[in-house]
């Protein structure tokens, strides 16, 4: 086989690199998807139980459309808004079955190394000229020409600890903990009459407590402790009723009002610091601030996000942010400690481009740590390296993506009195038509400020804007 005719190898056959294929198959580009689980979408399945934010209309990528109209597939309702078994059974499990695309995919295959031939990360001559190698957990090597990695982050959740790490007790534990979004709602759960404690407060973290709280309707005598690392309850409402994706605004809603209604006890800010066990029974040491606690908990469900794992890479010269670990162009966008809230400017393969050629990073994994992924920001990714890698340079640099705005923030909260007089803001009052979590947070009309409060000013490049603005 000579080198031009090496495929191009997707990693992970979720709904970005099922994208990619999509894209691939249109451009007539040979290609082979590696998926490392049982079936197409392994990782949507496990939180098939959730119902996401977003309508379907942002849960299809155009190119997979078009591939299955063709085949008579019937689109699901725009508006409707489906479950992660959903997405994988009615969208991914069809697309992975067409003509185009089922030869290509590999089940089972997991990568366990990817390096250039004959070369290693150090060495500088010709590596463009050789094609990459993705060693499979059996040992089997296949060549590629270039590598799209959408493996994604669900397997890499992030532990319990402050620091990043696990805190001390934590792997004893494993028995009781679980980590991202439990179906606690399953039949038999063993969150009925329990004493769960969940840290996090992001939106999984809200999708336990509020699925707790159904498991609390029905075994009244659950408890339900909710663990912010921060004191900041107003982040988790967002945008509420502004927030451009209905559902998500609703989920911070609900959230708080359970807290208000006293059916959930919150404890913030707290930062775990220890666990023990005496047999069953299971204590959470940690700080409220600056008192300690010991919590008697029966499940700990560890909500913190995830983060993407680097070491597939270590023989490639991937170029990572030092803090937020995405793409260098692509961090300060996403990076929560440079804004408060917004959408992501629709970006592709000019901010995911590396120092090695025709290697990218697509998809949630492209995020790094950063919590704010919409799979629609993905096909929008691999529509644009497909389209460099065909050598449609043009297509490549176009826009062909609207976000809907966010009601997340994560910017520092105002101090008191620049809250009440509506100063303190980074670009004076924020214009009405915004998320009111932007209203201490609004940008000049030329893009400069970006903190909140008299939180120092980070540099944010001109096209990143409070809470999508158009740049």
């Amino acid at each position: 086989m000579s080198e031009t005719t090496y495929p191009v190898v997707v990693i992970g056959a979720g709904p970005v690199g099922l994208a990619a294929a999509a894209e691939l198959a249109e451009r007539r580009l040979p290609f082979v998807v590696l998926e490392g689980g049982d079936s197409v979408g392994a990782a949507v399945r496990q939180w098939g139980h959730v119902r996401l934010f977003s309508p379907w209309r942002y849960n299809v990528a155009p190119a997979a459309e078009r591939l299955l109209a063709a085949a008579g597939w019937q689109t699901p309702d725009p508006d409707e808004i489906p479950t992660g078994a959903d997405i994988a059974d009615r969208y991914l499990a069809p697309l992975a079955a067409l003509p185009a695309l089922a030869p290509h995919i590999r089940t089972g295959a997991r990568v366990a190394a990817l390096t250039r031939r004959g070369l290693d990360k150090l060495t500088d001559r010709d590596r463009a000229a050789h094609p990459f190698s993705l060693r499979l957990a059996d040992g089997e090597r296949i060549l590629a020409r270039a590598v799209i990695d959408a493996s994604g982050t669900w397997g890499s959740p992030n532990p319990l600890g402050l620091d990043g790490l696990p805190v001390p007790g934590e792997a004893e534990a494993a028995d009781r903990i679980a980590y991202g979004i439990p179906d606690v709602l399953a039949d038999a759960s063993p969150y009925a009459g329990a004493h769960t404690l969940v840290v996090g407060g992001g939106h999984s973290a809200m999708n336990v407590v509020l699925d707790l709280l159904a498991v609390q309707e029905r075994a009244p005598e659950t408890r339900i402790t909710w663990a912010l690392r921060h004191d900041r309850l107003a982040k988790i409402e967002g945008g509420g009723l502004n927030d451009k994706l209905p559902a998500r605004g609703d989920l911070g809603r609900r959230a708080v009002q359970a807290i208000a209604d006293g059916r959930v006890a919150l404890l913030a800010p707290f930062g775990t610091e220890r666990l023990s066990r005496d047999g069953a029974a299971l204590t959470v040491h940690g700080l409220q601030g600056e008192t300690p606690v010991a919590l008697a908990v029966d499940r700990i469900v560890v909500a913190t996000g995830f983060r993407p794992d680097i070491a597939l890479l270590r023989e490639v010269r991937a170029a990572l942010d030092p803090s937020v670990e995405a793409p260098p162009a692509l961090a300060p966008l996403i990076d929560p400690n440079l804004h408060s809230c917004g959408t992501v400017p629709p970006h592709g393969v000019a901010e995911l481009t590396h120092p090695e050629p025709g290697f990218y990073i697509a998809g949630m994994k492209s995020y790094g740590r950063a919590p704010t992924f919409l799979m629609a920001t993905g096909y929008e990714q691999v529509r644009s390296i497909v389209a460099e890698l065909a050598g449609d340079h043009a297509a490549a640099r176009e826009v062909r993506l609207v976000l809907p705005e966010t009601g997340v923030c994560s910017a520092p909260a105002l101090p008191q009195a620049a809250a009440e007089s509506g100063a303190g803001g980074c670009g004076g009052p924020a214009p009405a038509a915004m998320d009111a979590c932007c209203a201490a947070d609004a940008k000049d009309a030329d893009g400069s400020g970006c903190g909140c409060g008299d939180a120092p000013a980070k540099a944010a490049p001109a096209m990143a804007r409070c809470c999508g603005t158009a740049a």
